[in-house]
């Protein structure tokens, strides 16, 4: 059972907000560093249900919000599994109704029986449209697997970072790349150009979206069942974590922020999923000079911090 929305904190601090052209500005210019082409614009929004991203609702616009949820210190060092939340809850958080929620976070560990990633795309309204996608360990061989949720599951474990928006069509940043030189990766790349862009603004700067990797292959993890010993560090849990080298075509969604406002935000996380059966957590792309990105992104309102954890995670964000 998920926890009830009077059972956890929830705290709204607004987001800078700069125009969608001044921002497709400075990552036009900023993007030059890490990748060898570029090229950044402001476009109509595409039909995002269609193929190749084949999400819940067709835009992201309408009241774009971001929601940090949760967070790493209910994994580590051991599960708190009394952190079930419902995306149900969160669209009402969100102000949106109805609300197209896509991002990452970690799965329905309460109804699958084992730790997971969960990819979040769903649209909450009169009426639920699920699109989210588990990727989970195979119990027998260890192996990567993905599986899609049923309308009736809309619950999630631990930690989430999510966009809301409700699902219009409209303006959004069209960001294409090509062939990355430099050493960190496609959020990264962008969160780090943003960051230097905005950092005298008083508030920070949130983006949400989706993205595809059209070409190449990409390091993704998958967490397995929770550890039964404390994971106390990176080394630890690096070594828990299931890495894979995953092909594309593969779609990503989630969340990016320059900052943190001292809330233990989590500055990055997208997951990843496929139609052939690759589904996980984004690090980065493992074929540099090969690889293409194509993404569509939209500047979020306000950041709800939602049940934030007491300590605040020293590791485990990457």
């Amino acid at each position: 059972m998920a926890l009830c929305k009077k059972d956890y904190p929830v705290v709204k601090k607004p987001f800078h907000v700069p125009e969608l052209r001044a921002v497709a500005d400075v990552l036009n210019n900023g993007l030059k560093a890490h990748f060898s082409e570029v090229l950044v614009e402001v476009v109509d929004c595409p039909d995002l249900t269609q193929a190749p991203f084949h999400l819940a609702n067709k835009g992201l616009n309408g009241n774009p919000n971001l929601l940090d949820i949760g967070g790493p210190s209910f994994l580590i060092p051991l599960v708190d599994r009394t952190k079930v939340y419902d995306l149900k809850d969160m669209a009402e958080i969100s102000g949106n109704k109805p609300a197209f929620l896509i991002g990452a976070g970690a799965g329905p560990f309460n109804h699958l029986k084992t730790n997971c990633e969960g990819i979040f795309n769903i649209n909450v309204g009169d009426e639920i449209k699920q699109e989210s996608r588990i990727g989970m360990l195979n119990r027998e061989t260890g192996s990567p697997m993905e599986l899609k949720l049923n309308n009736s599951i809309t619950e999630f474990g631990l930690l989430g970072n999510l966009y809301s928006s409700q699902g219009k069509e409209g303006k959004v940043l069209k960001v294409h790349a090509v062939k990355r030189i430099g050493t960190i990766d496609f959020i990264a790349s962008i969160r780090s150009v943003l960051s230097e862009a905005y950092k005298s603004q008083d508030g920070i700067v949130g983006l949400g979206g989706t993205f595809i990797i059209k070409k190449g292959s990409a390091k993704l993890h998958i967490m397995p069942d929770f550890s039964d010993t404390p994971i106390e560090d990176d080394e630890t849990l690096n070594k828990w974590l299931q890495f894979f080298n995953m092909s594309s075509p593969l779609v990503a969604v989630g969340t990016l922020v320059t900052g943190t406002y001292n809330m233990d935000l989590r500055e990055q996380h997208f997951h990843m999923f496929s139609d052939h059966g690759n589904a996980g957590h984004y690090h980065i792309d493992t074929t540099p000079d090969v690889v293409e990105y194509l993404g569509y992104f939209n500047v979020a309102n306000h950041i709800f911090r939602v049940d934030q954890p007491k300590t605040d995670a020293a590791f485990g964000k990457d």
